[in-house]
């Protein structure tokens, strides 16, 4: 059995996913991708891929216990399968909502149930979850995306807690938009965007304008190697406007943060 850490990664078939799969193959990692659709996932060399719906209990399940058949461990978990939708709160309806839940939270939480167990009999681990600049700033049009980014995080730092005592660690990463298919083709609500129409159609070109100058995703892979090489941090803003944000989010006044997303996003002045 290889002696090479064996790293899992879900929605491993395009974007963030399979730039990171690349990354660690390249830097010696034996990498496992996750995609829904085998079809779709691209040929990585030294990554091998296998299918799994995040939203389906069953499926993890199987998925997990083939990855430990093959390699015997998991050393580290990446979480980064999700969805987006853009699209005004009062709009939204509840399947919408929970559509979103159901990967962005739920699909971690059956990922890291599924994997958790082999991890501490090991007395070893890293559970990496994709995060986001939005799990702890408000984005406007993007309430339900940025509410399951925030309760992620929550129950990242929670899960921290309970682990840490059998040498698993939780690591969220918070990228901000990225230029991937995630970003540039967002699911938007169903319903009419009605008296938010204007605003809404601003804001989703600012949106879209921020995406199409953003990183690449190599930047987040990056950014996750370094979060398993590197010395232990909860929190990993990834790439430099990030970690700005990040920073700008702790020590600047509430009122000036306030300010400053709805000039960023194409709001008036704050009343």
């Amino acid at each position: 059995m290889s002696n090479r850490k064996v790293v899992v990664i879900t929605g491993a078939s395009s974007g963030i996913g399979a730039a990171s799969a690349r990354l660690l193959s390249q830097n010696g990692f034996q990498v496992f991708g996750g995609a829904r659709d085998l079809s779709r996932a691209p040929a990585i060399p030294g990554v091998r891929f296998g299918t799994v719906d995040v939203t389906d209990e069953i499926s993890v399940s199987q998925f997990v216990e083939w990855v430990l058949s093959e390699a015997g461990r998991i050393d580290v978990l990446v979480n980064n399968a999700g969805v987006s939708l853009v699209g005004p709160i009062e709009n939204t309806s509840t399947s919408e909502a929970q559509s979103v839940f159901d990967t962005n939270l739920f699909g971690p939480l059956r990922m890291i149930r599924a994997a958790l167990p082999s991890m501490r009999a090991a007395r070893s681990g890293i559970i990496i979850n994709m995060s986001s600049v939005l799990g702890f700033l408000p984005a406007p049009f993007m309430g339900i995306y940025a509410s399951s980014k925030h309760a992620l995080e929550g129950l990242s730092e929670s899960l921290d807690h309970e682990i840490r005592e059998y040498n698993v660690r939780v690591v969220l990463i918070e990228p901000t938009f990225t230029n991937t298919n995630l970003d540039v083709n967002a699911k938007h609500t169903g319903s009419p965007l009605g008296v938010y129409a204007s605003q809404a159609m601003a804001t989703t070109k600012t949106i879209e304008a921020q995406i199409k100058a953003a990183p690449p995703p190599e930047i987040v892979a990056n950014q996750i190697l370094a979060a398993i090489n590197g010395p232990y941090r909860l929190r990993q803003p990834a790439g430099g406007q990030a970690k700005l944000l990040s920073r700008l989010r702790r020590f600047m006044p509430a009122l000036a943060v306030d300010a400053s997303l709805r000039k960023t996003f194409g709001f008036n002045r704050r009343p």
